[in-house]
């Protein structure tokens, strides 16, 4: 499936119930308002092929849990869907036939849509349901979230915590981390970074992986390699940094990270140039007012924001959909010599010179997509778009 095919699964359900959005159908910005459905259904009634690639948690079913899990399914006496917690689902839509009591679930954004929480679950009844004892029934409970596009990795990180805490707590405690505090230490936020779970710290490990990410060039080497996943997957970027330190653990200056340490600190300072200077760079291409632009927050009187890296004082608090890609476009600068990366051109001069340009290109597409930052963070063909734009800056230079 592609990451805009629709597809549709319909099924027999034993019991439905839809919850509305408490402010009503549709919000301010005309767009429909999430909904939570539950239902329960028989496990055998339950689809095969479910879309499971929003769910970061890998299914190791030789794990206690799993056990349990198998254990339950199979049980003649217990109730499945009171003892398991059951399967969360993102979809673009649903639909219920209350005549023949069958659900329609539609996906559509596979960034998005699918199995979000309890794959565990759903891995267990596919596999073990044809076990169980004639002539026994079973049921789970599937609770069903439309409309959360928007928000999706935020209810992503929010119901799969236990992974998050078990990537990261041991990710720190083997020390993976060392090499990035020990490039970023002389940095004033340095000491503001959560690498364990709960810390009280205002930068958390995965949004600083989140941009490393982006300059991958191992992974990501050409125009048609965008890191999108840098926007729509925290857990994408956790994994890909503890996946290249385990594989390079032996030989450390194949690991991408480590040949990033020479420009990793320029990272962090390039983000930081773009999130307080969007605004400024708004008006220079366009005239506007910047706190006009959907989606842009303005401080109230009397209060501001804050930069993310570098704490300085914001008038306008700018959605990680426009400042991501713009970011990610600076990879084009980027090059591999002799066993590290290194910044072809300044980055900073060709923000400069392009910034005016990429801010107004990113906020037009949001326009085009209905004022909507989430989808200008995914937009893969508008990340190449501003990717071209400076590669082709950086090549016309060097005709010069």
């Amino acid at each position: 499936m592609t990451n805009s095919e629709v597809k549709e699964f319909t099924f027999n359900v034993e019991s439905f119930r839809k919850i509305p959005h408490p402010q009503g159908l549709y919000l301010e910005n005309k767009k429909k308002a999430a909904e939570m459905i539950f239902v329960i259904a028989n496990v055998k009634d339950i689809p095969e092929n479910l879309p499971t690639g929003t769910n970061p948690r890998e299914q190791n079913m030789k794990t206690k849990v799993a056990t349990k899990i198998k254990e339950g399914l199979l049980s003649e006496n217990l109730p499945f869907f009171i003892l398991n917690r059951g399967m969360l689902i993102s979809a673009k839509d649903v639909k219920y036939d209350n005549v023949n009591s069958q659900i329609t679930i539609q996906f559509e954004d596979y960034d998005a849509h699918g199995v979000i929480d309890g794959g565990h679950t759903y891995r267990s009844i596919k596999e073990y349901r044809d076990s169980m004892s004639d002539g026994v029934d079973q049921f789970v409970k599937i609770e069903i979230l439309t409309g959360i596009e928007d928000v999706f990795e935020d209810v992503a990180a929010a119901r799969n915590t236990s992974v998050q805490v078990q990537d990261k707590a041991i990710a720190e405690l083997k020390k993976k981390f060392e090499l990035i505090k020990e490039t970023i230490k002389d940095e004033p936020f340095s000491k503001n970074i959560a690498y364990k779970e709960n810390e009280e710290k205002d930068i958390d490990v995965s949004d600083v992986l989140t941009l490393l990410f982006m300059f991958n060039i191992d992974r990501h080497s050409n125009r048609e390699k965008m890191a999108t996943s840098a926007y729509s997957s925290k857990q994408t970027c956790v994994k890909d940094y503890t996946t290249m330190y385990d594989k390079f653990e032996d030989d450390i200056n194949d690991n991408p990270y480590y040949k990033m340490r020479n420009i990793m600190v320029d990272i962090f300072k390039l983000y930081e140039i773009i999130e307080t200077t969007i605004s400024q760079k708004y008006r220079e291409a366009t005239g506007g007012r910047y706190g006009s632009v959907k989606g842009v927050e303005v401080a109230k009187v009397g209060a501001s924001f804050k930069s993310k890296y570098y704490d300085k004082t914001l008038e306008h608090n700018t959605p990680k959909g426009f400042i991501y890609p713009i970011v990610g476009a600076f990879r084009a600068l980027v090059e591999e010599k002799d066993g590290k990366y290194y910044w072809k051109a300044d980055p900073f001069e060709y923000y400069e010179q392009l910034g005016a340009a990429l801010v107004s290109d990113t906020i037009e597409r949001s326009r085009t997509l209905g004022n909507n930052p989430n989808a200008v963070g995914k937009d893969t063909n508008h990340w190449k778009q501003l990717y071209t734009n400076v590669l082709t800056q950086y090549l016309l230079s060097q005709l010069g």
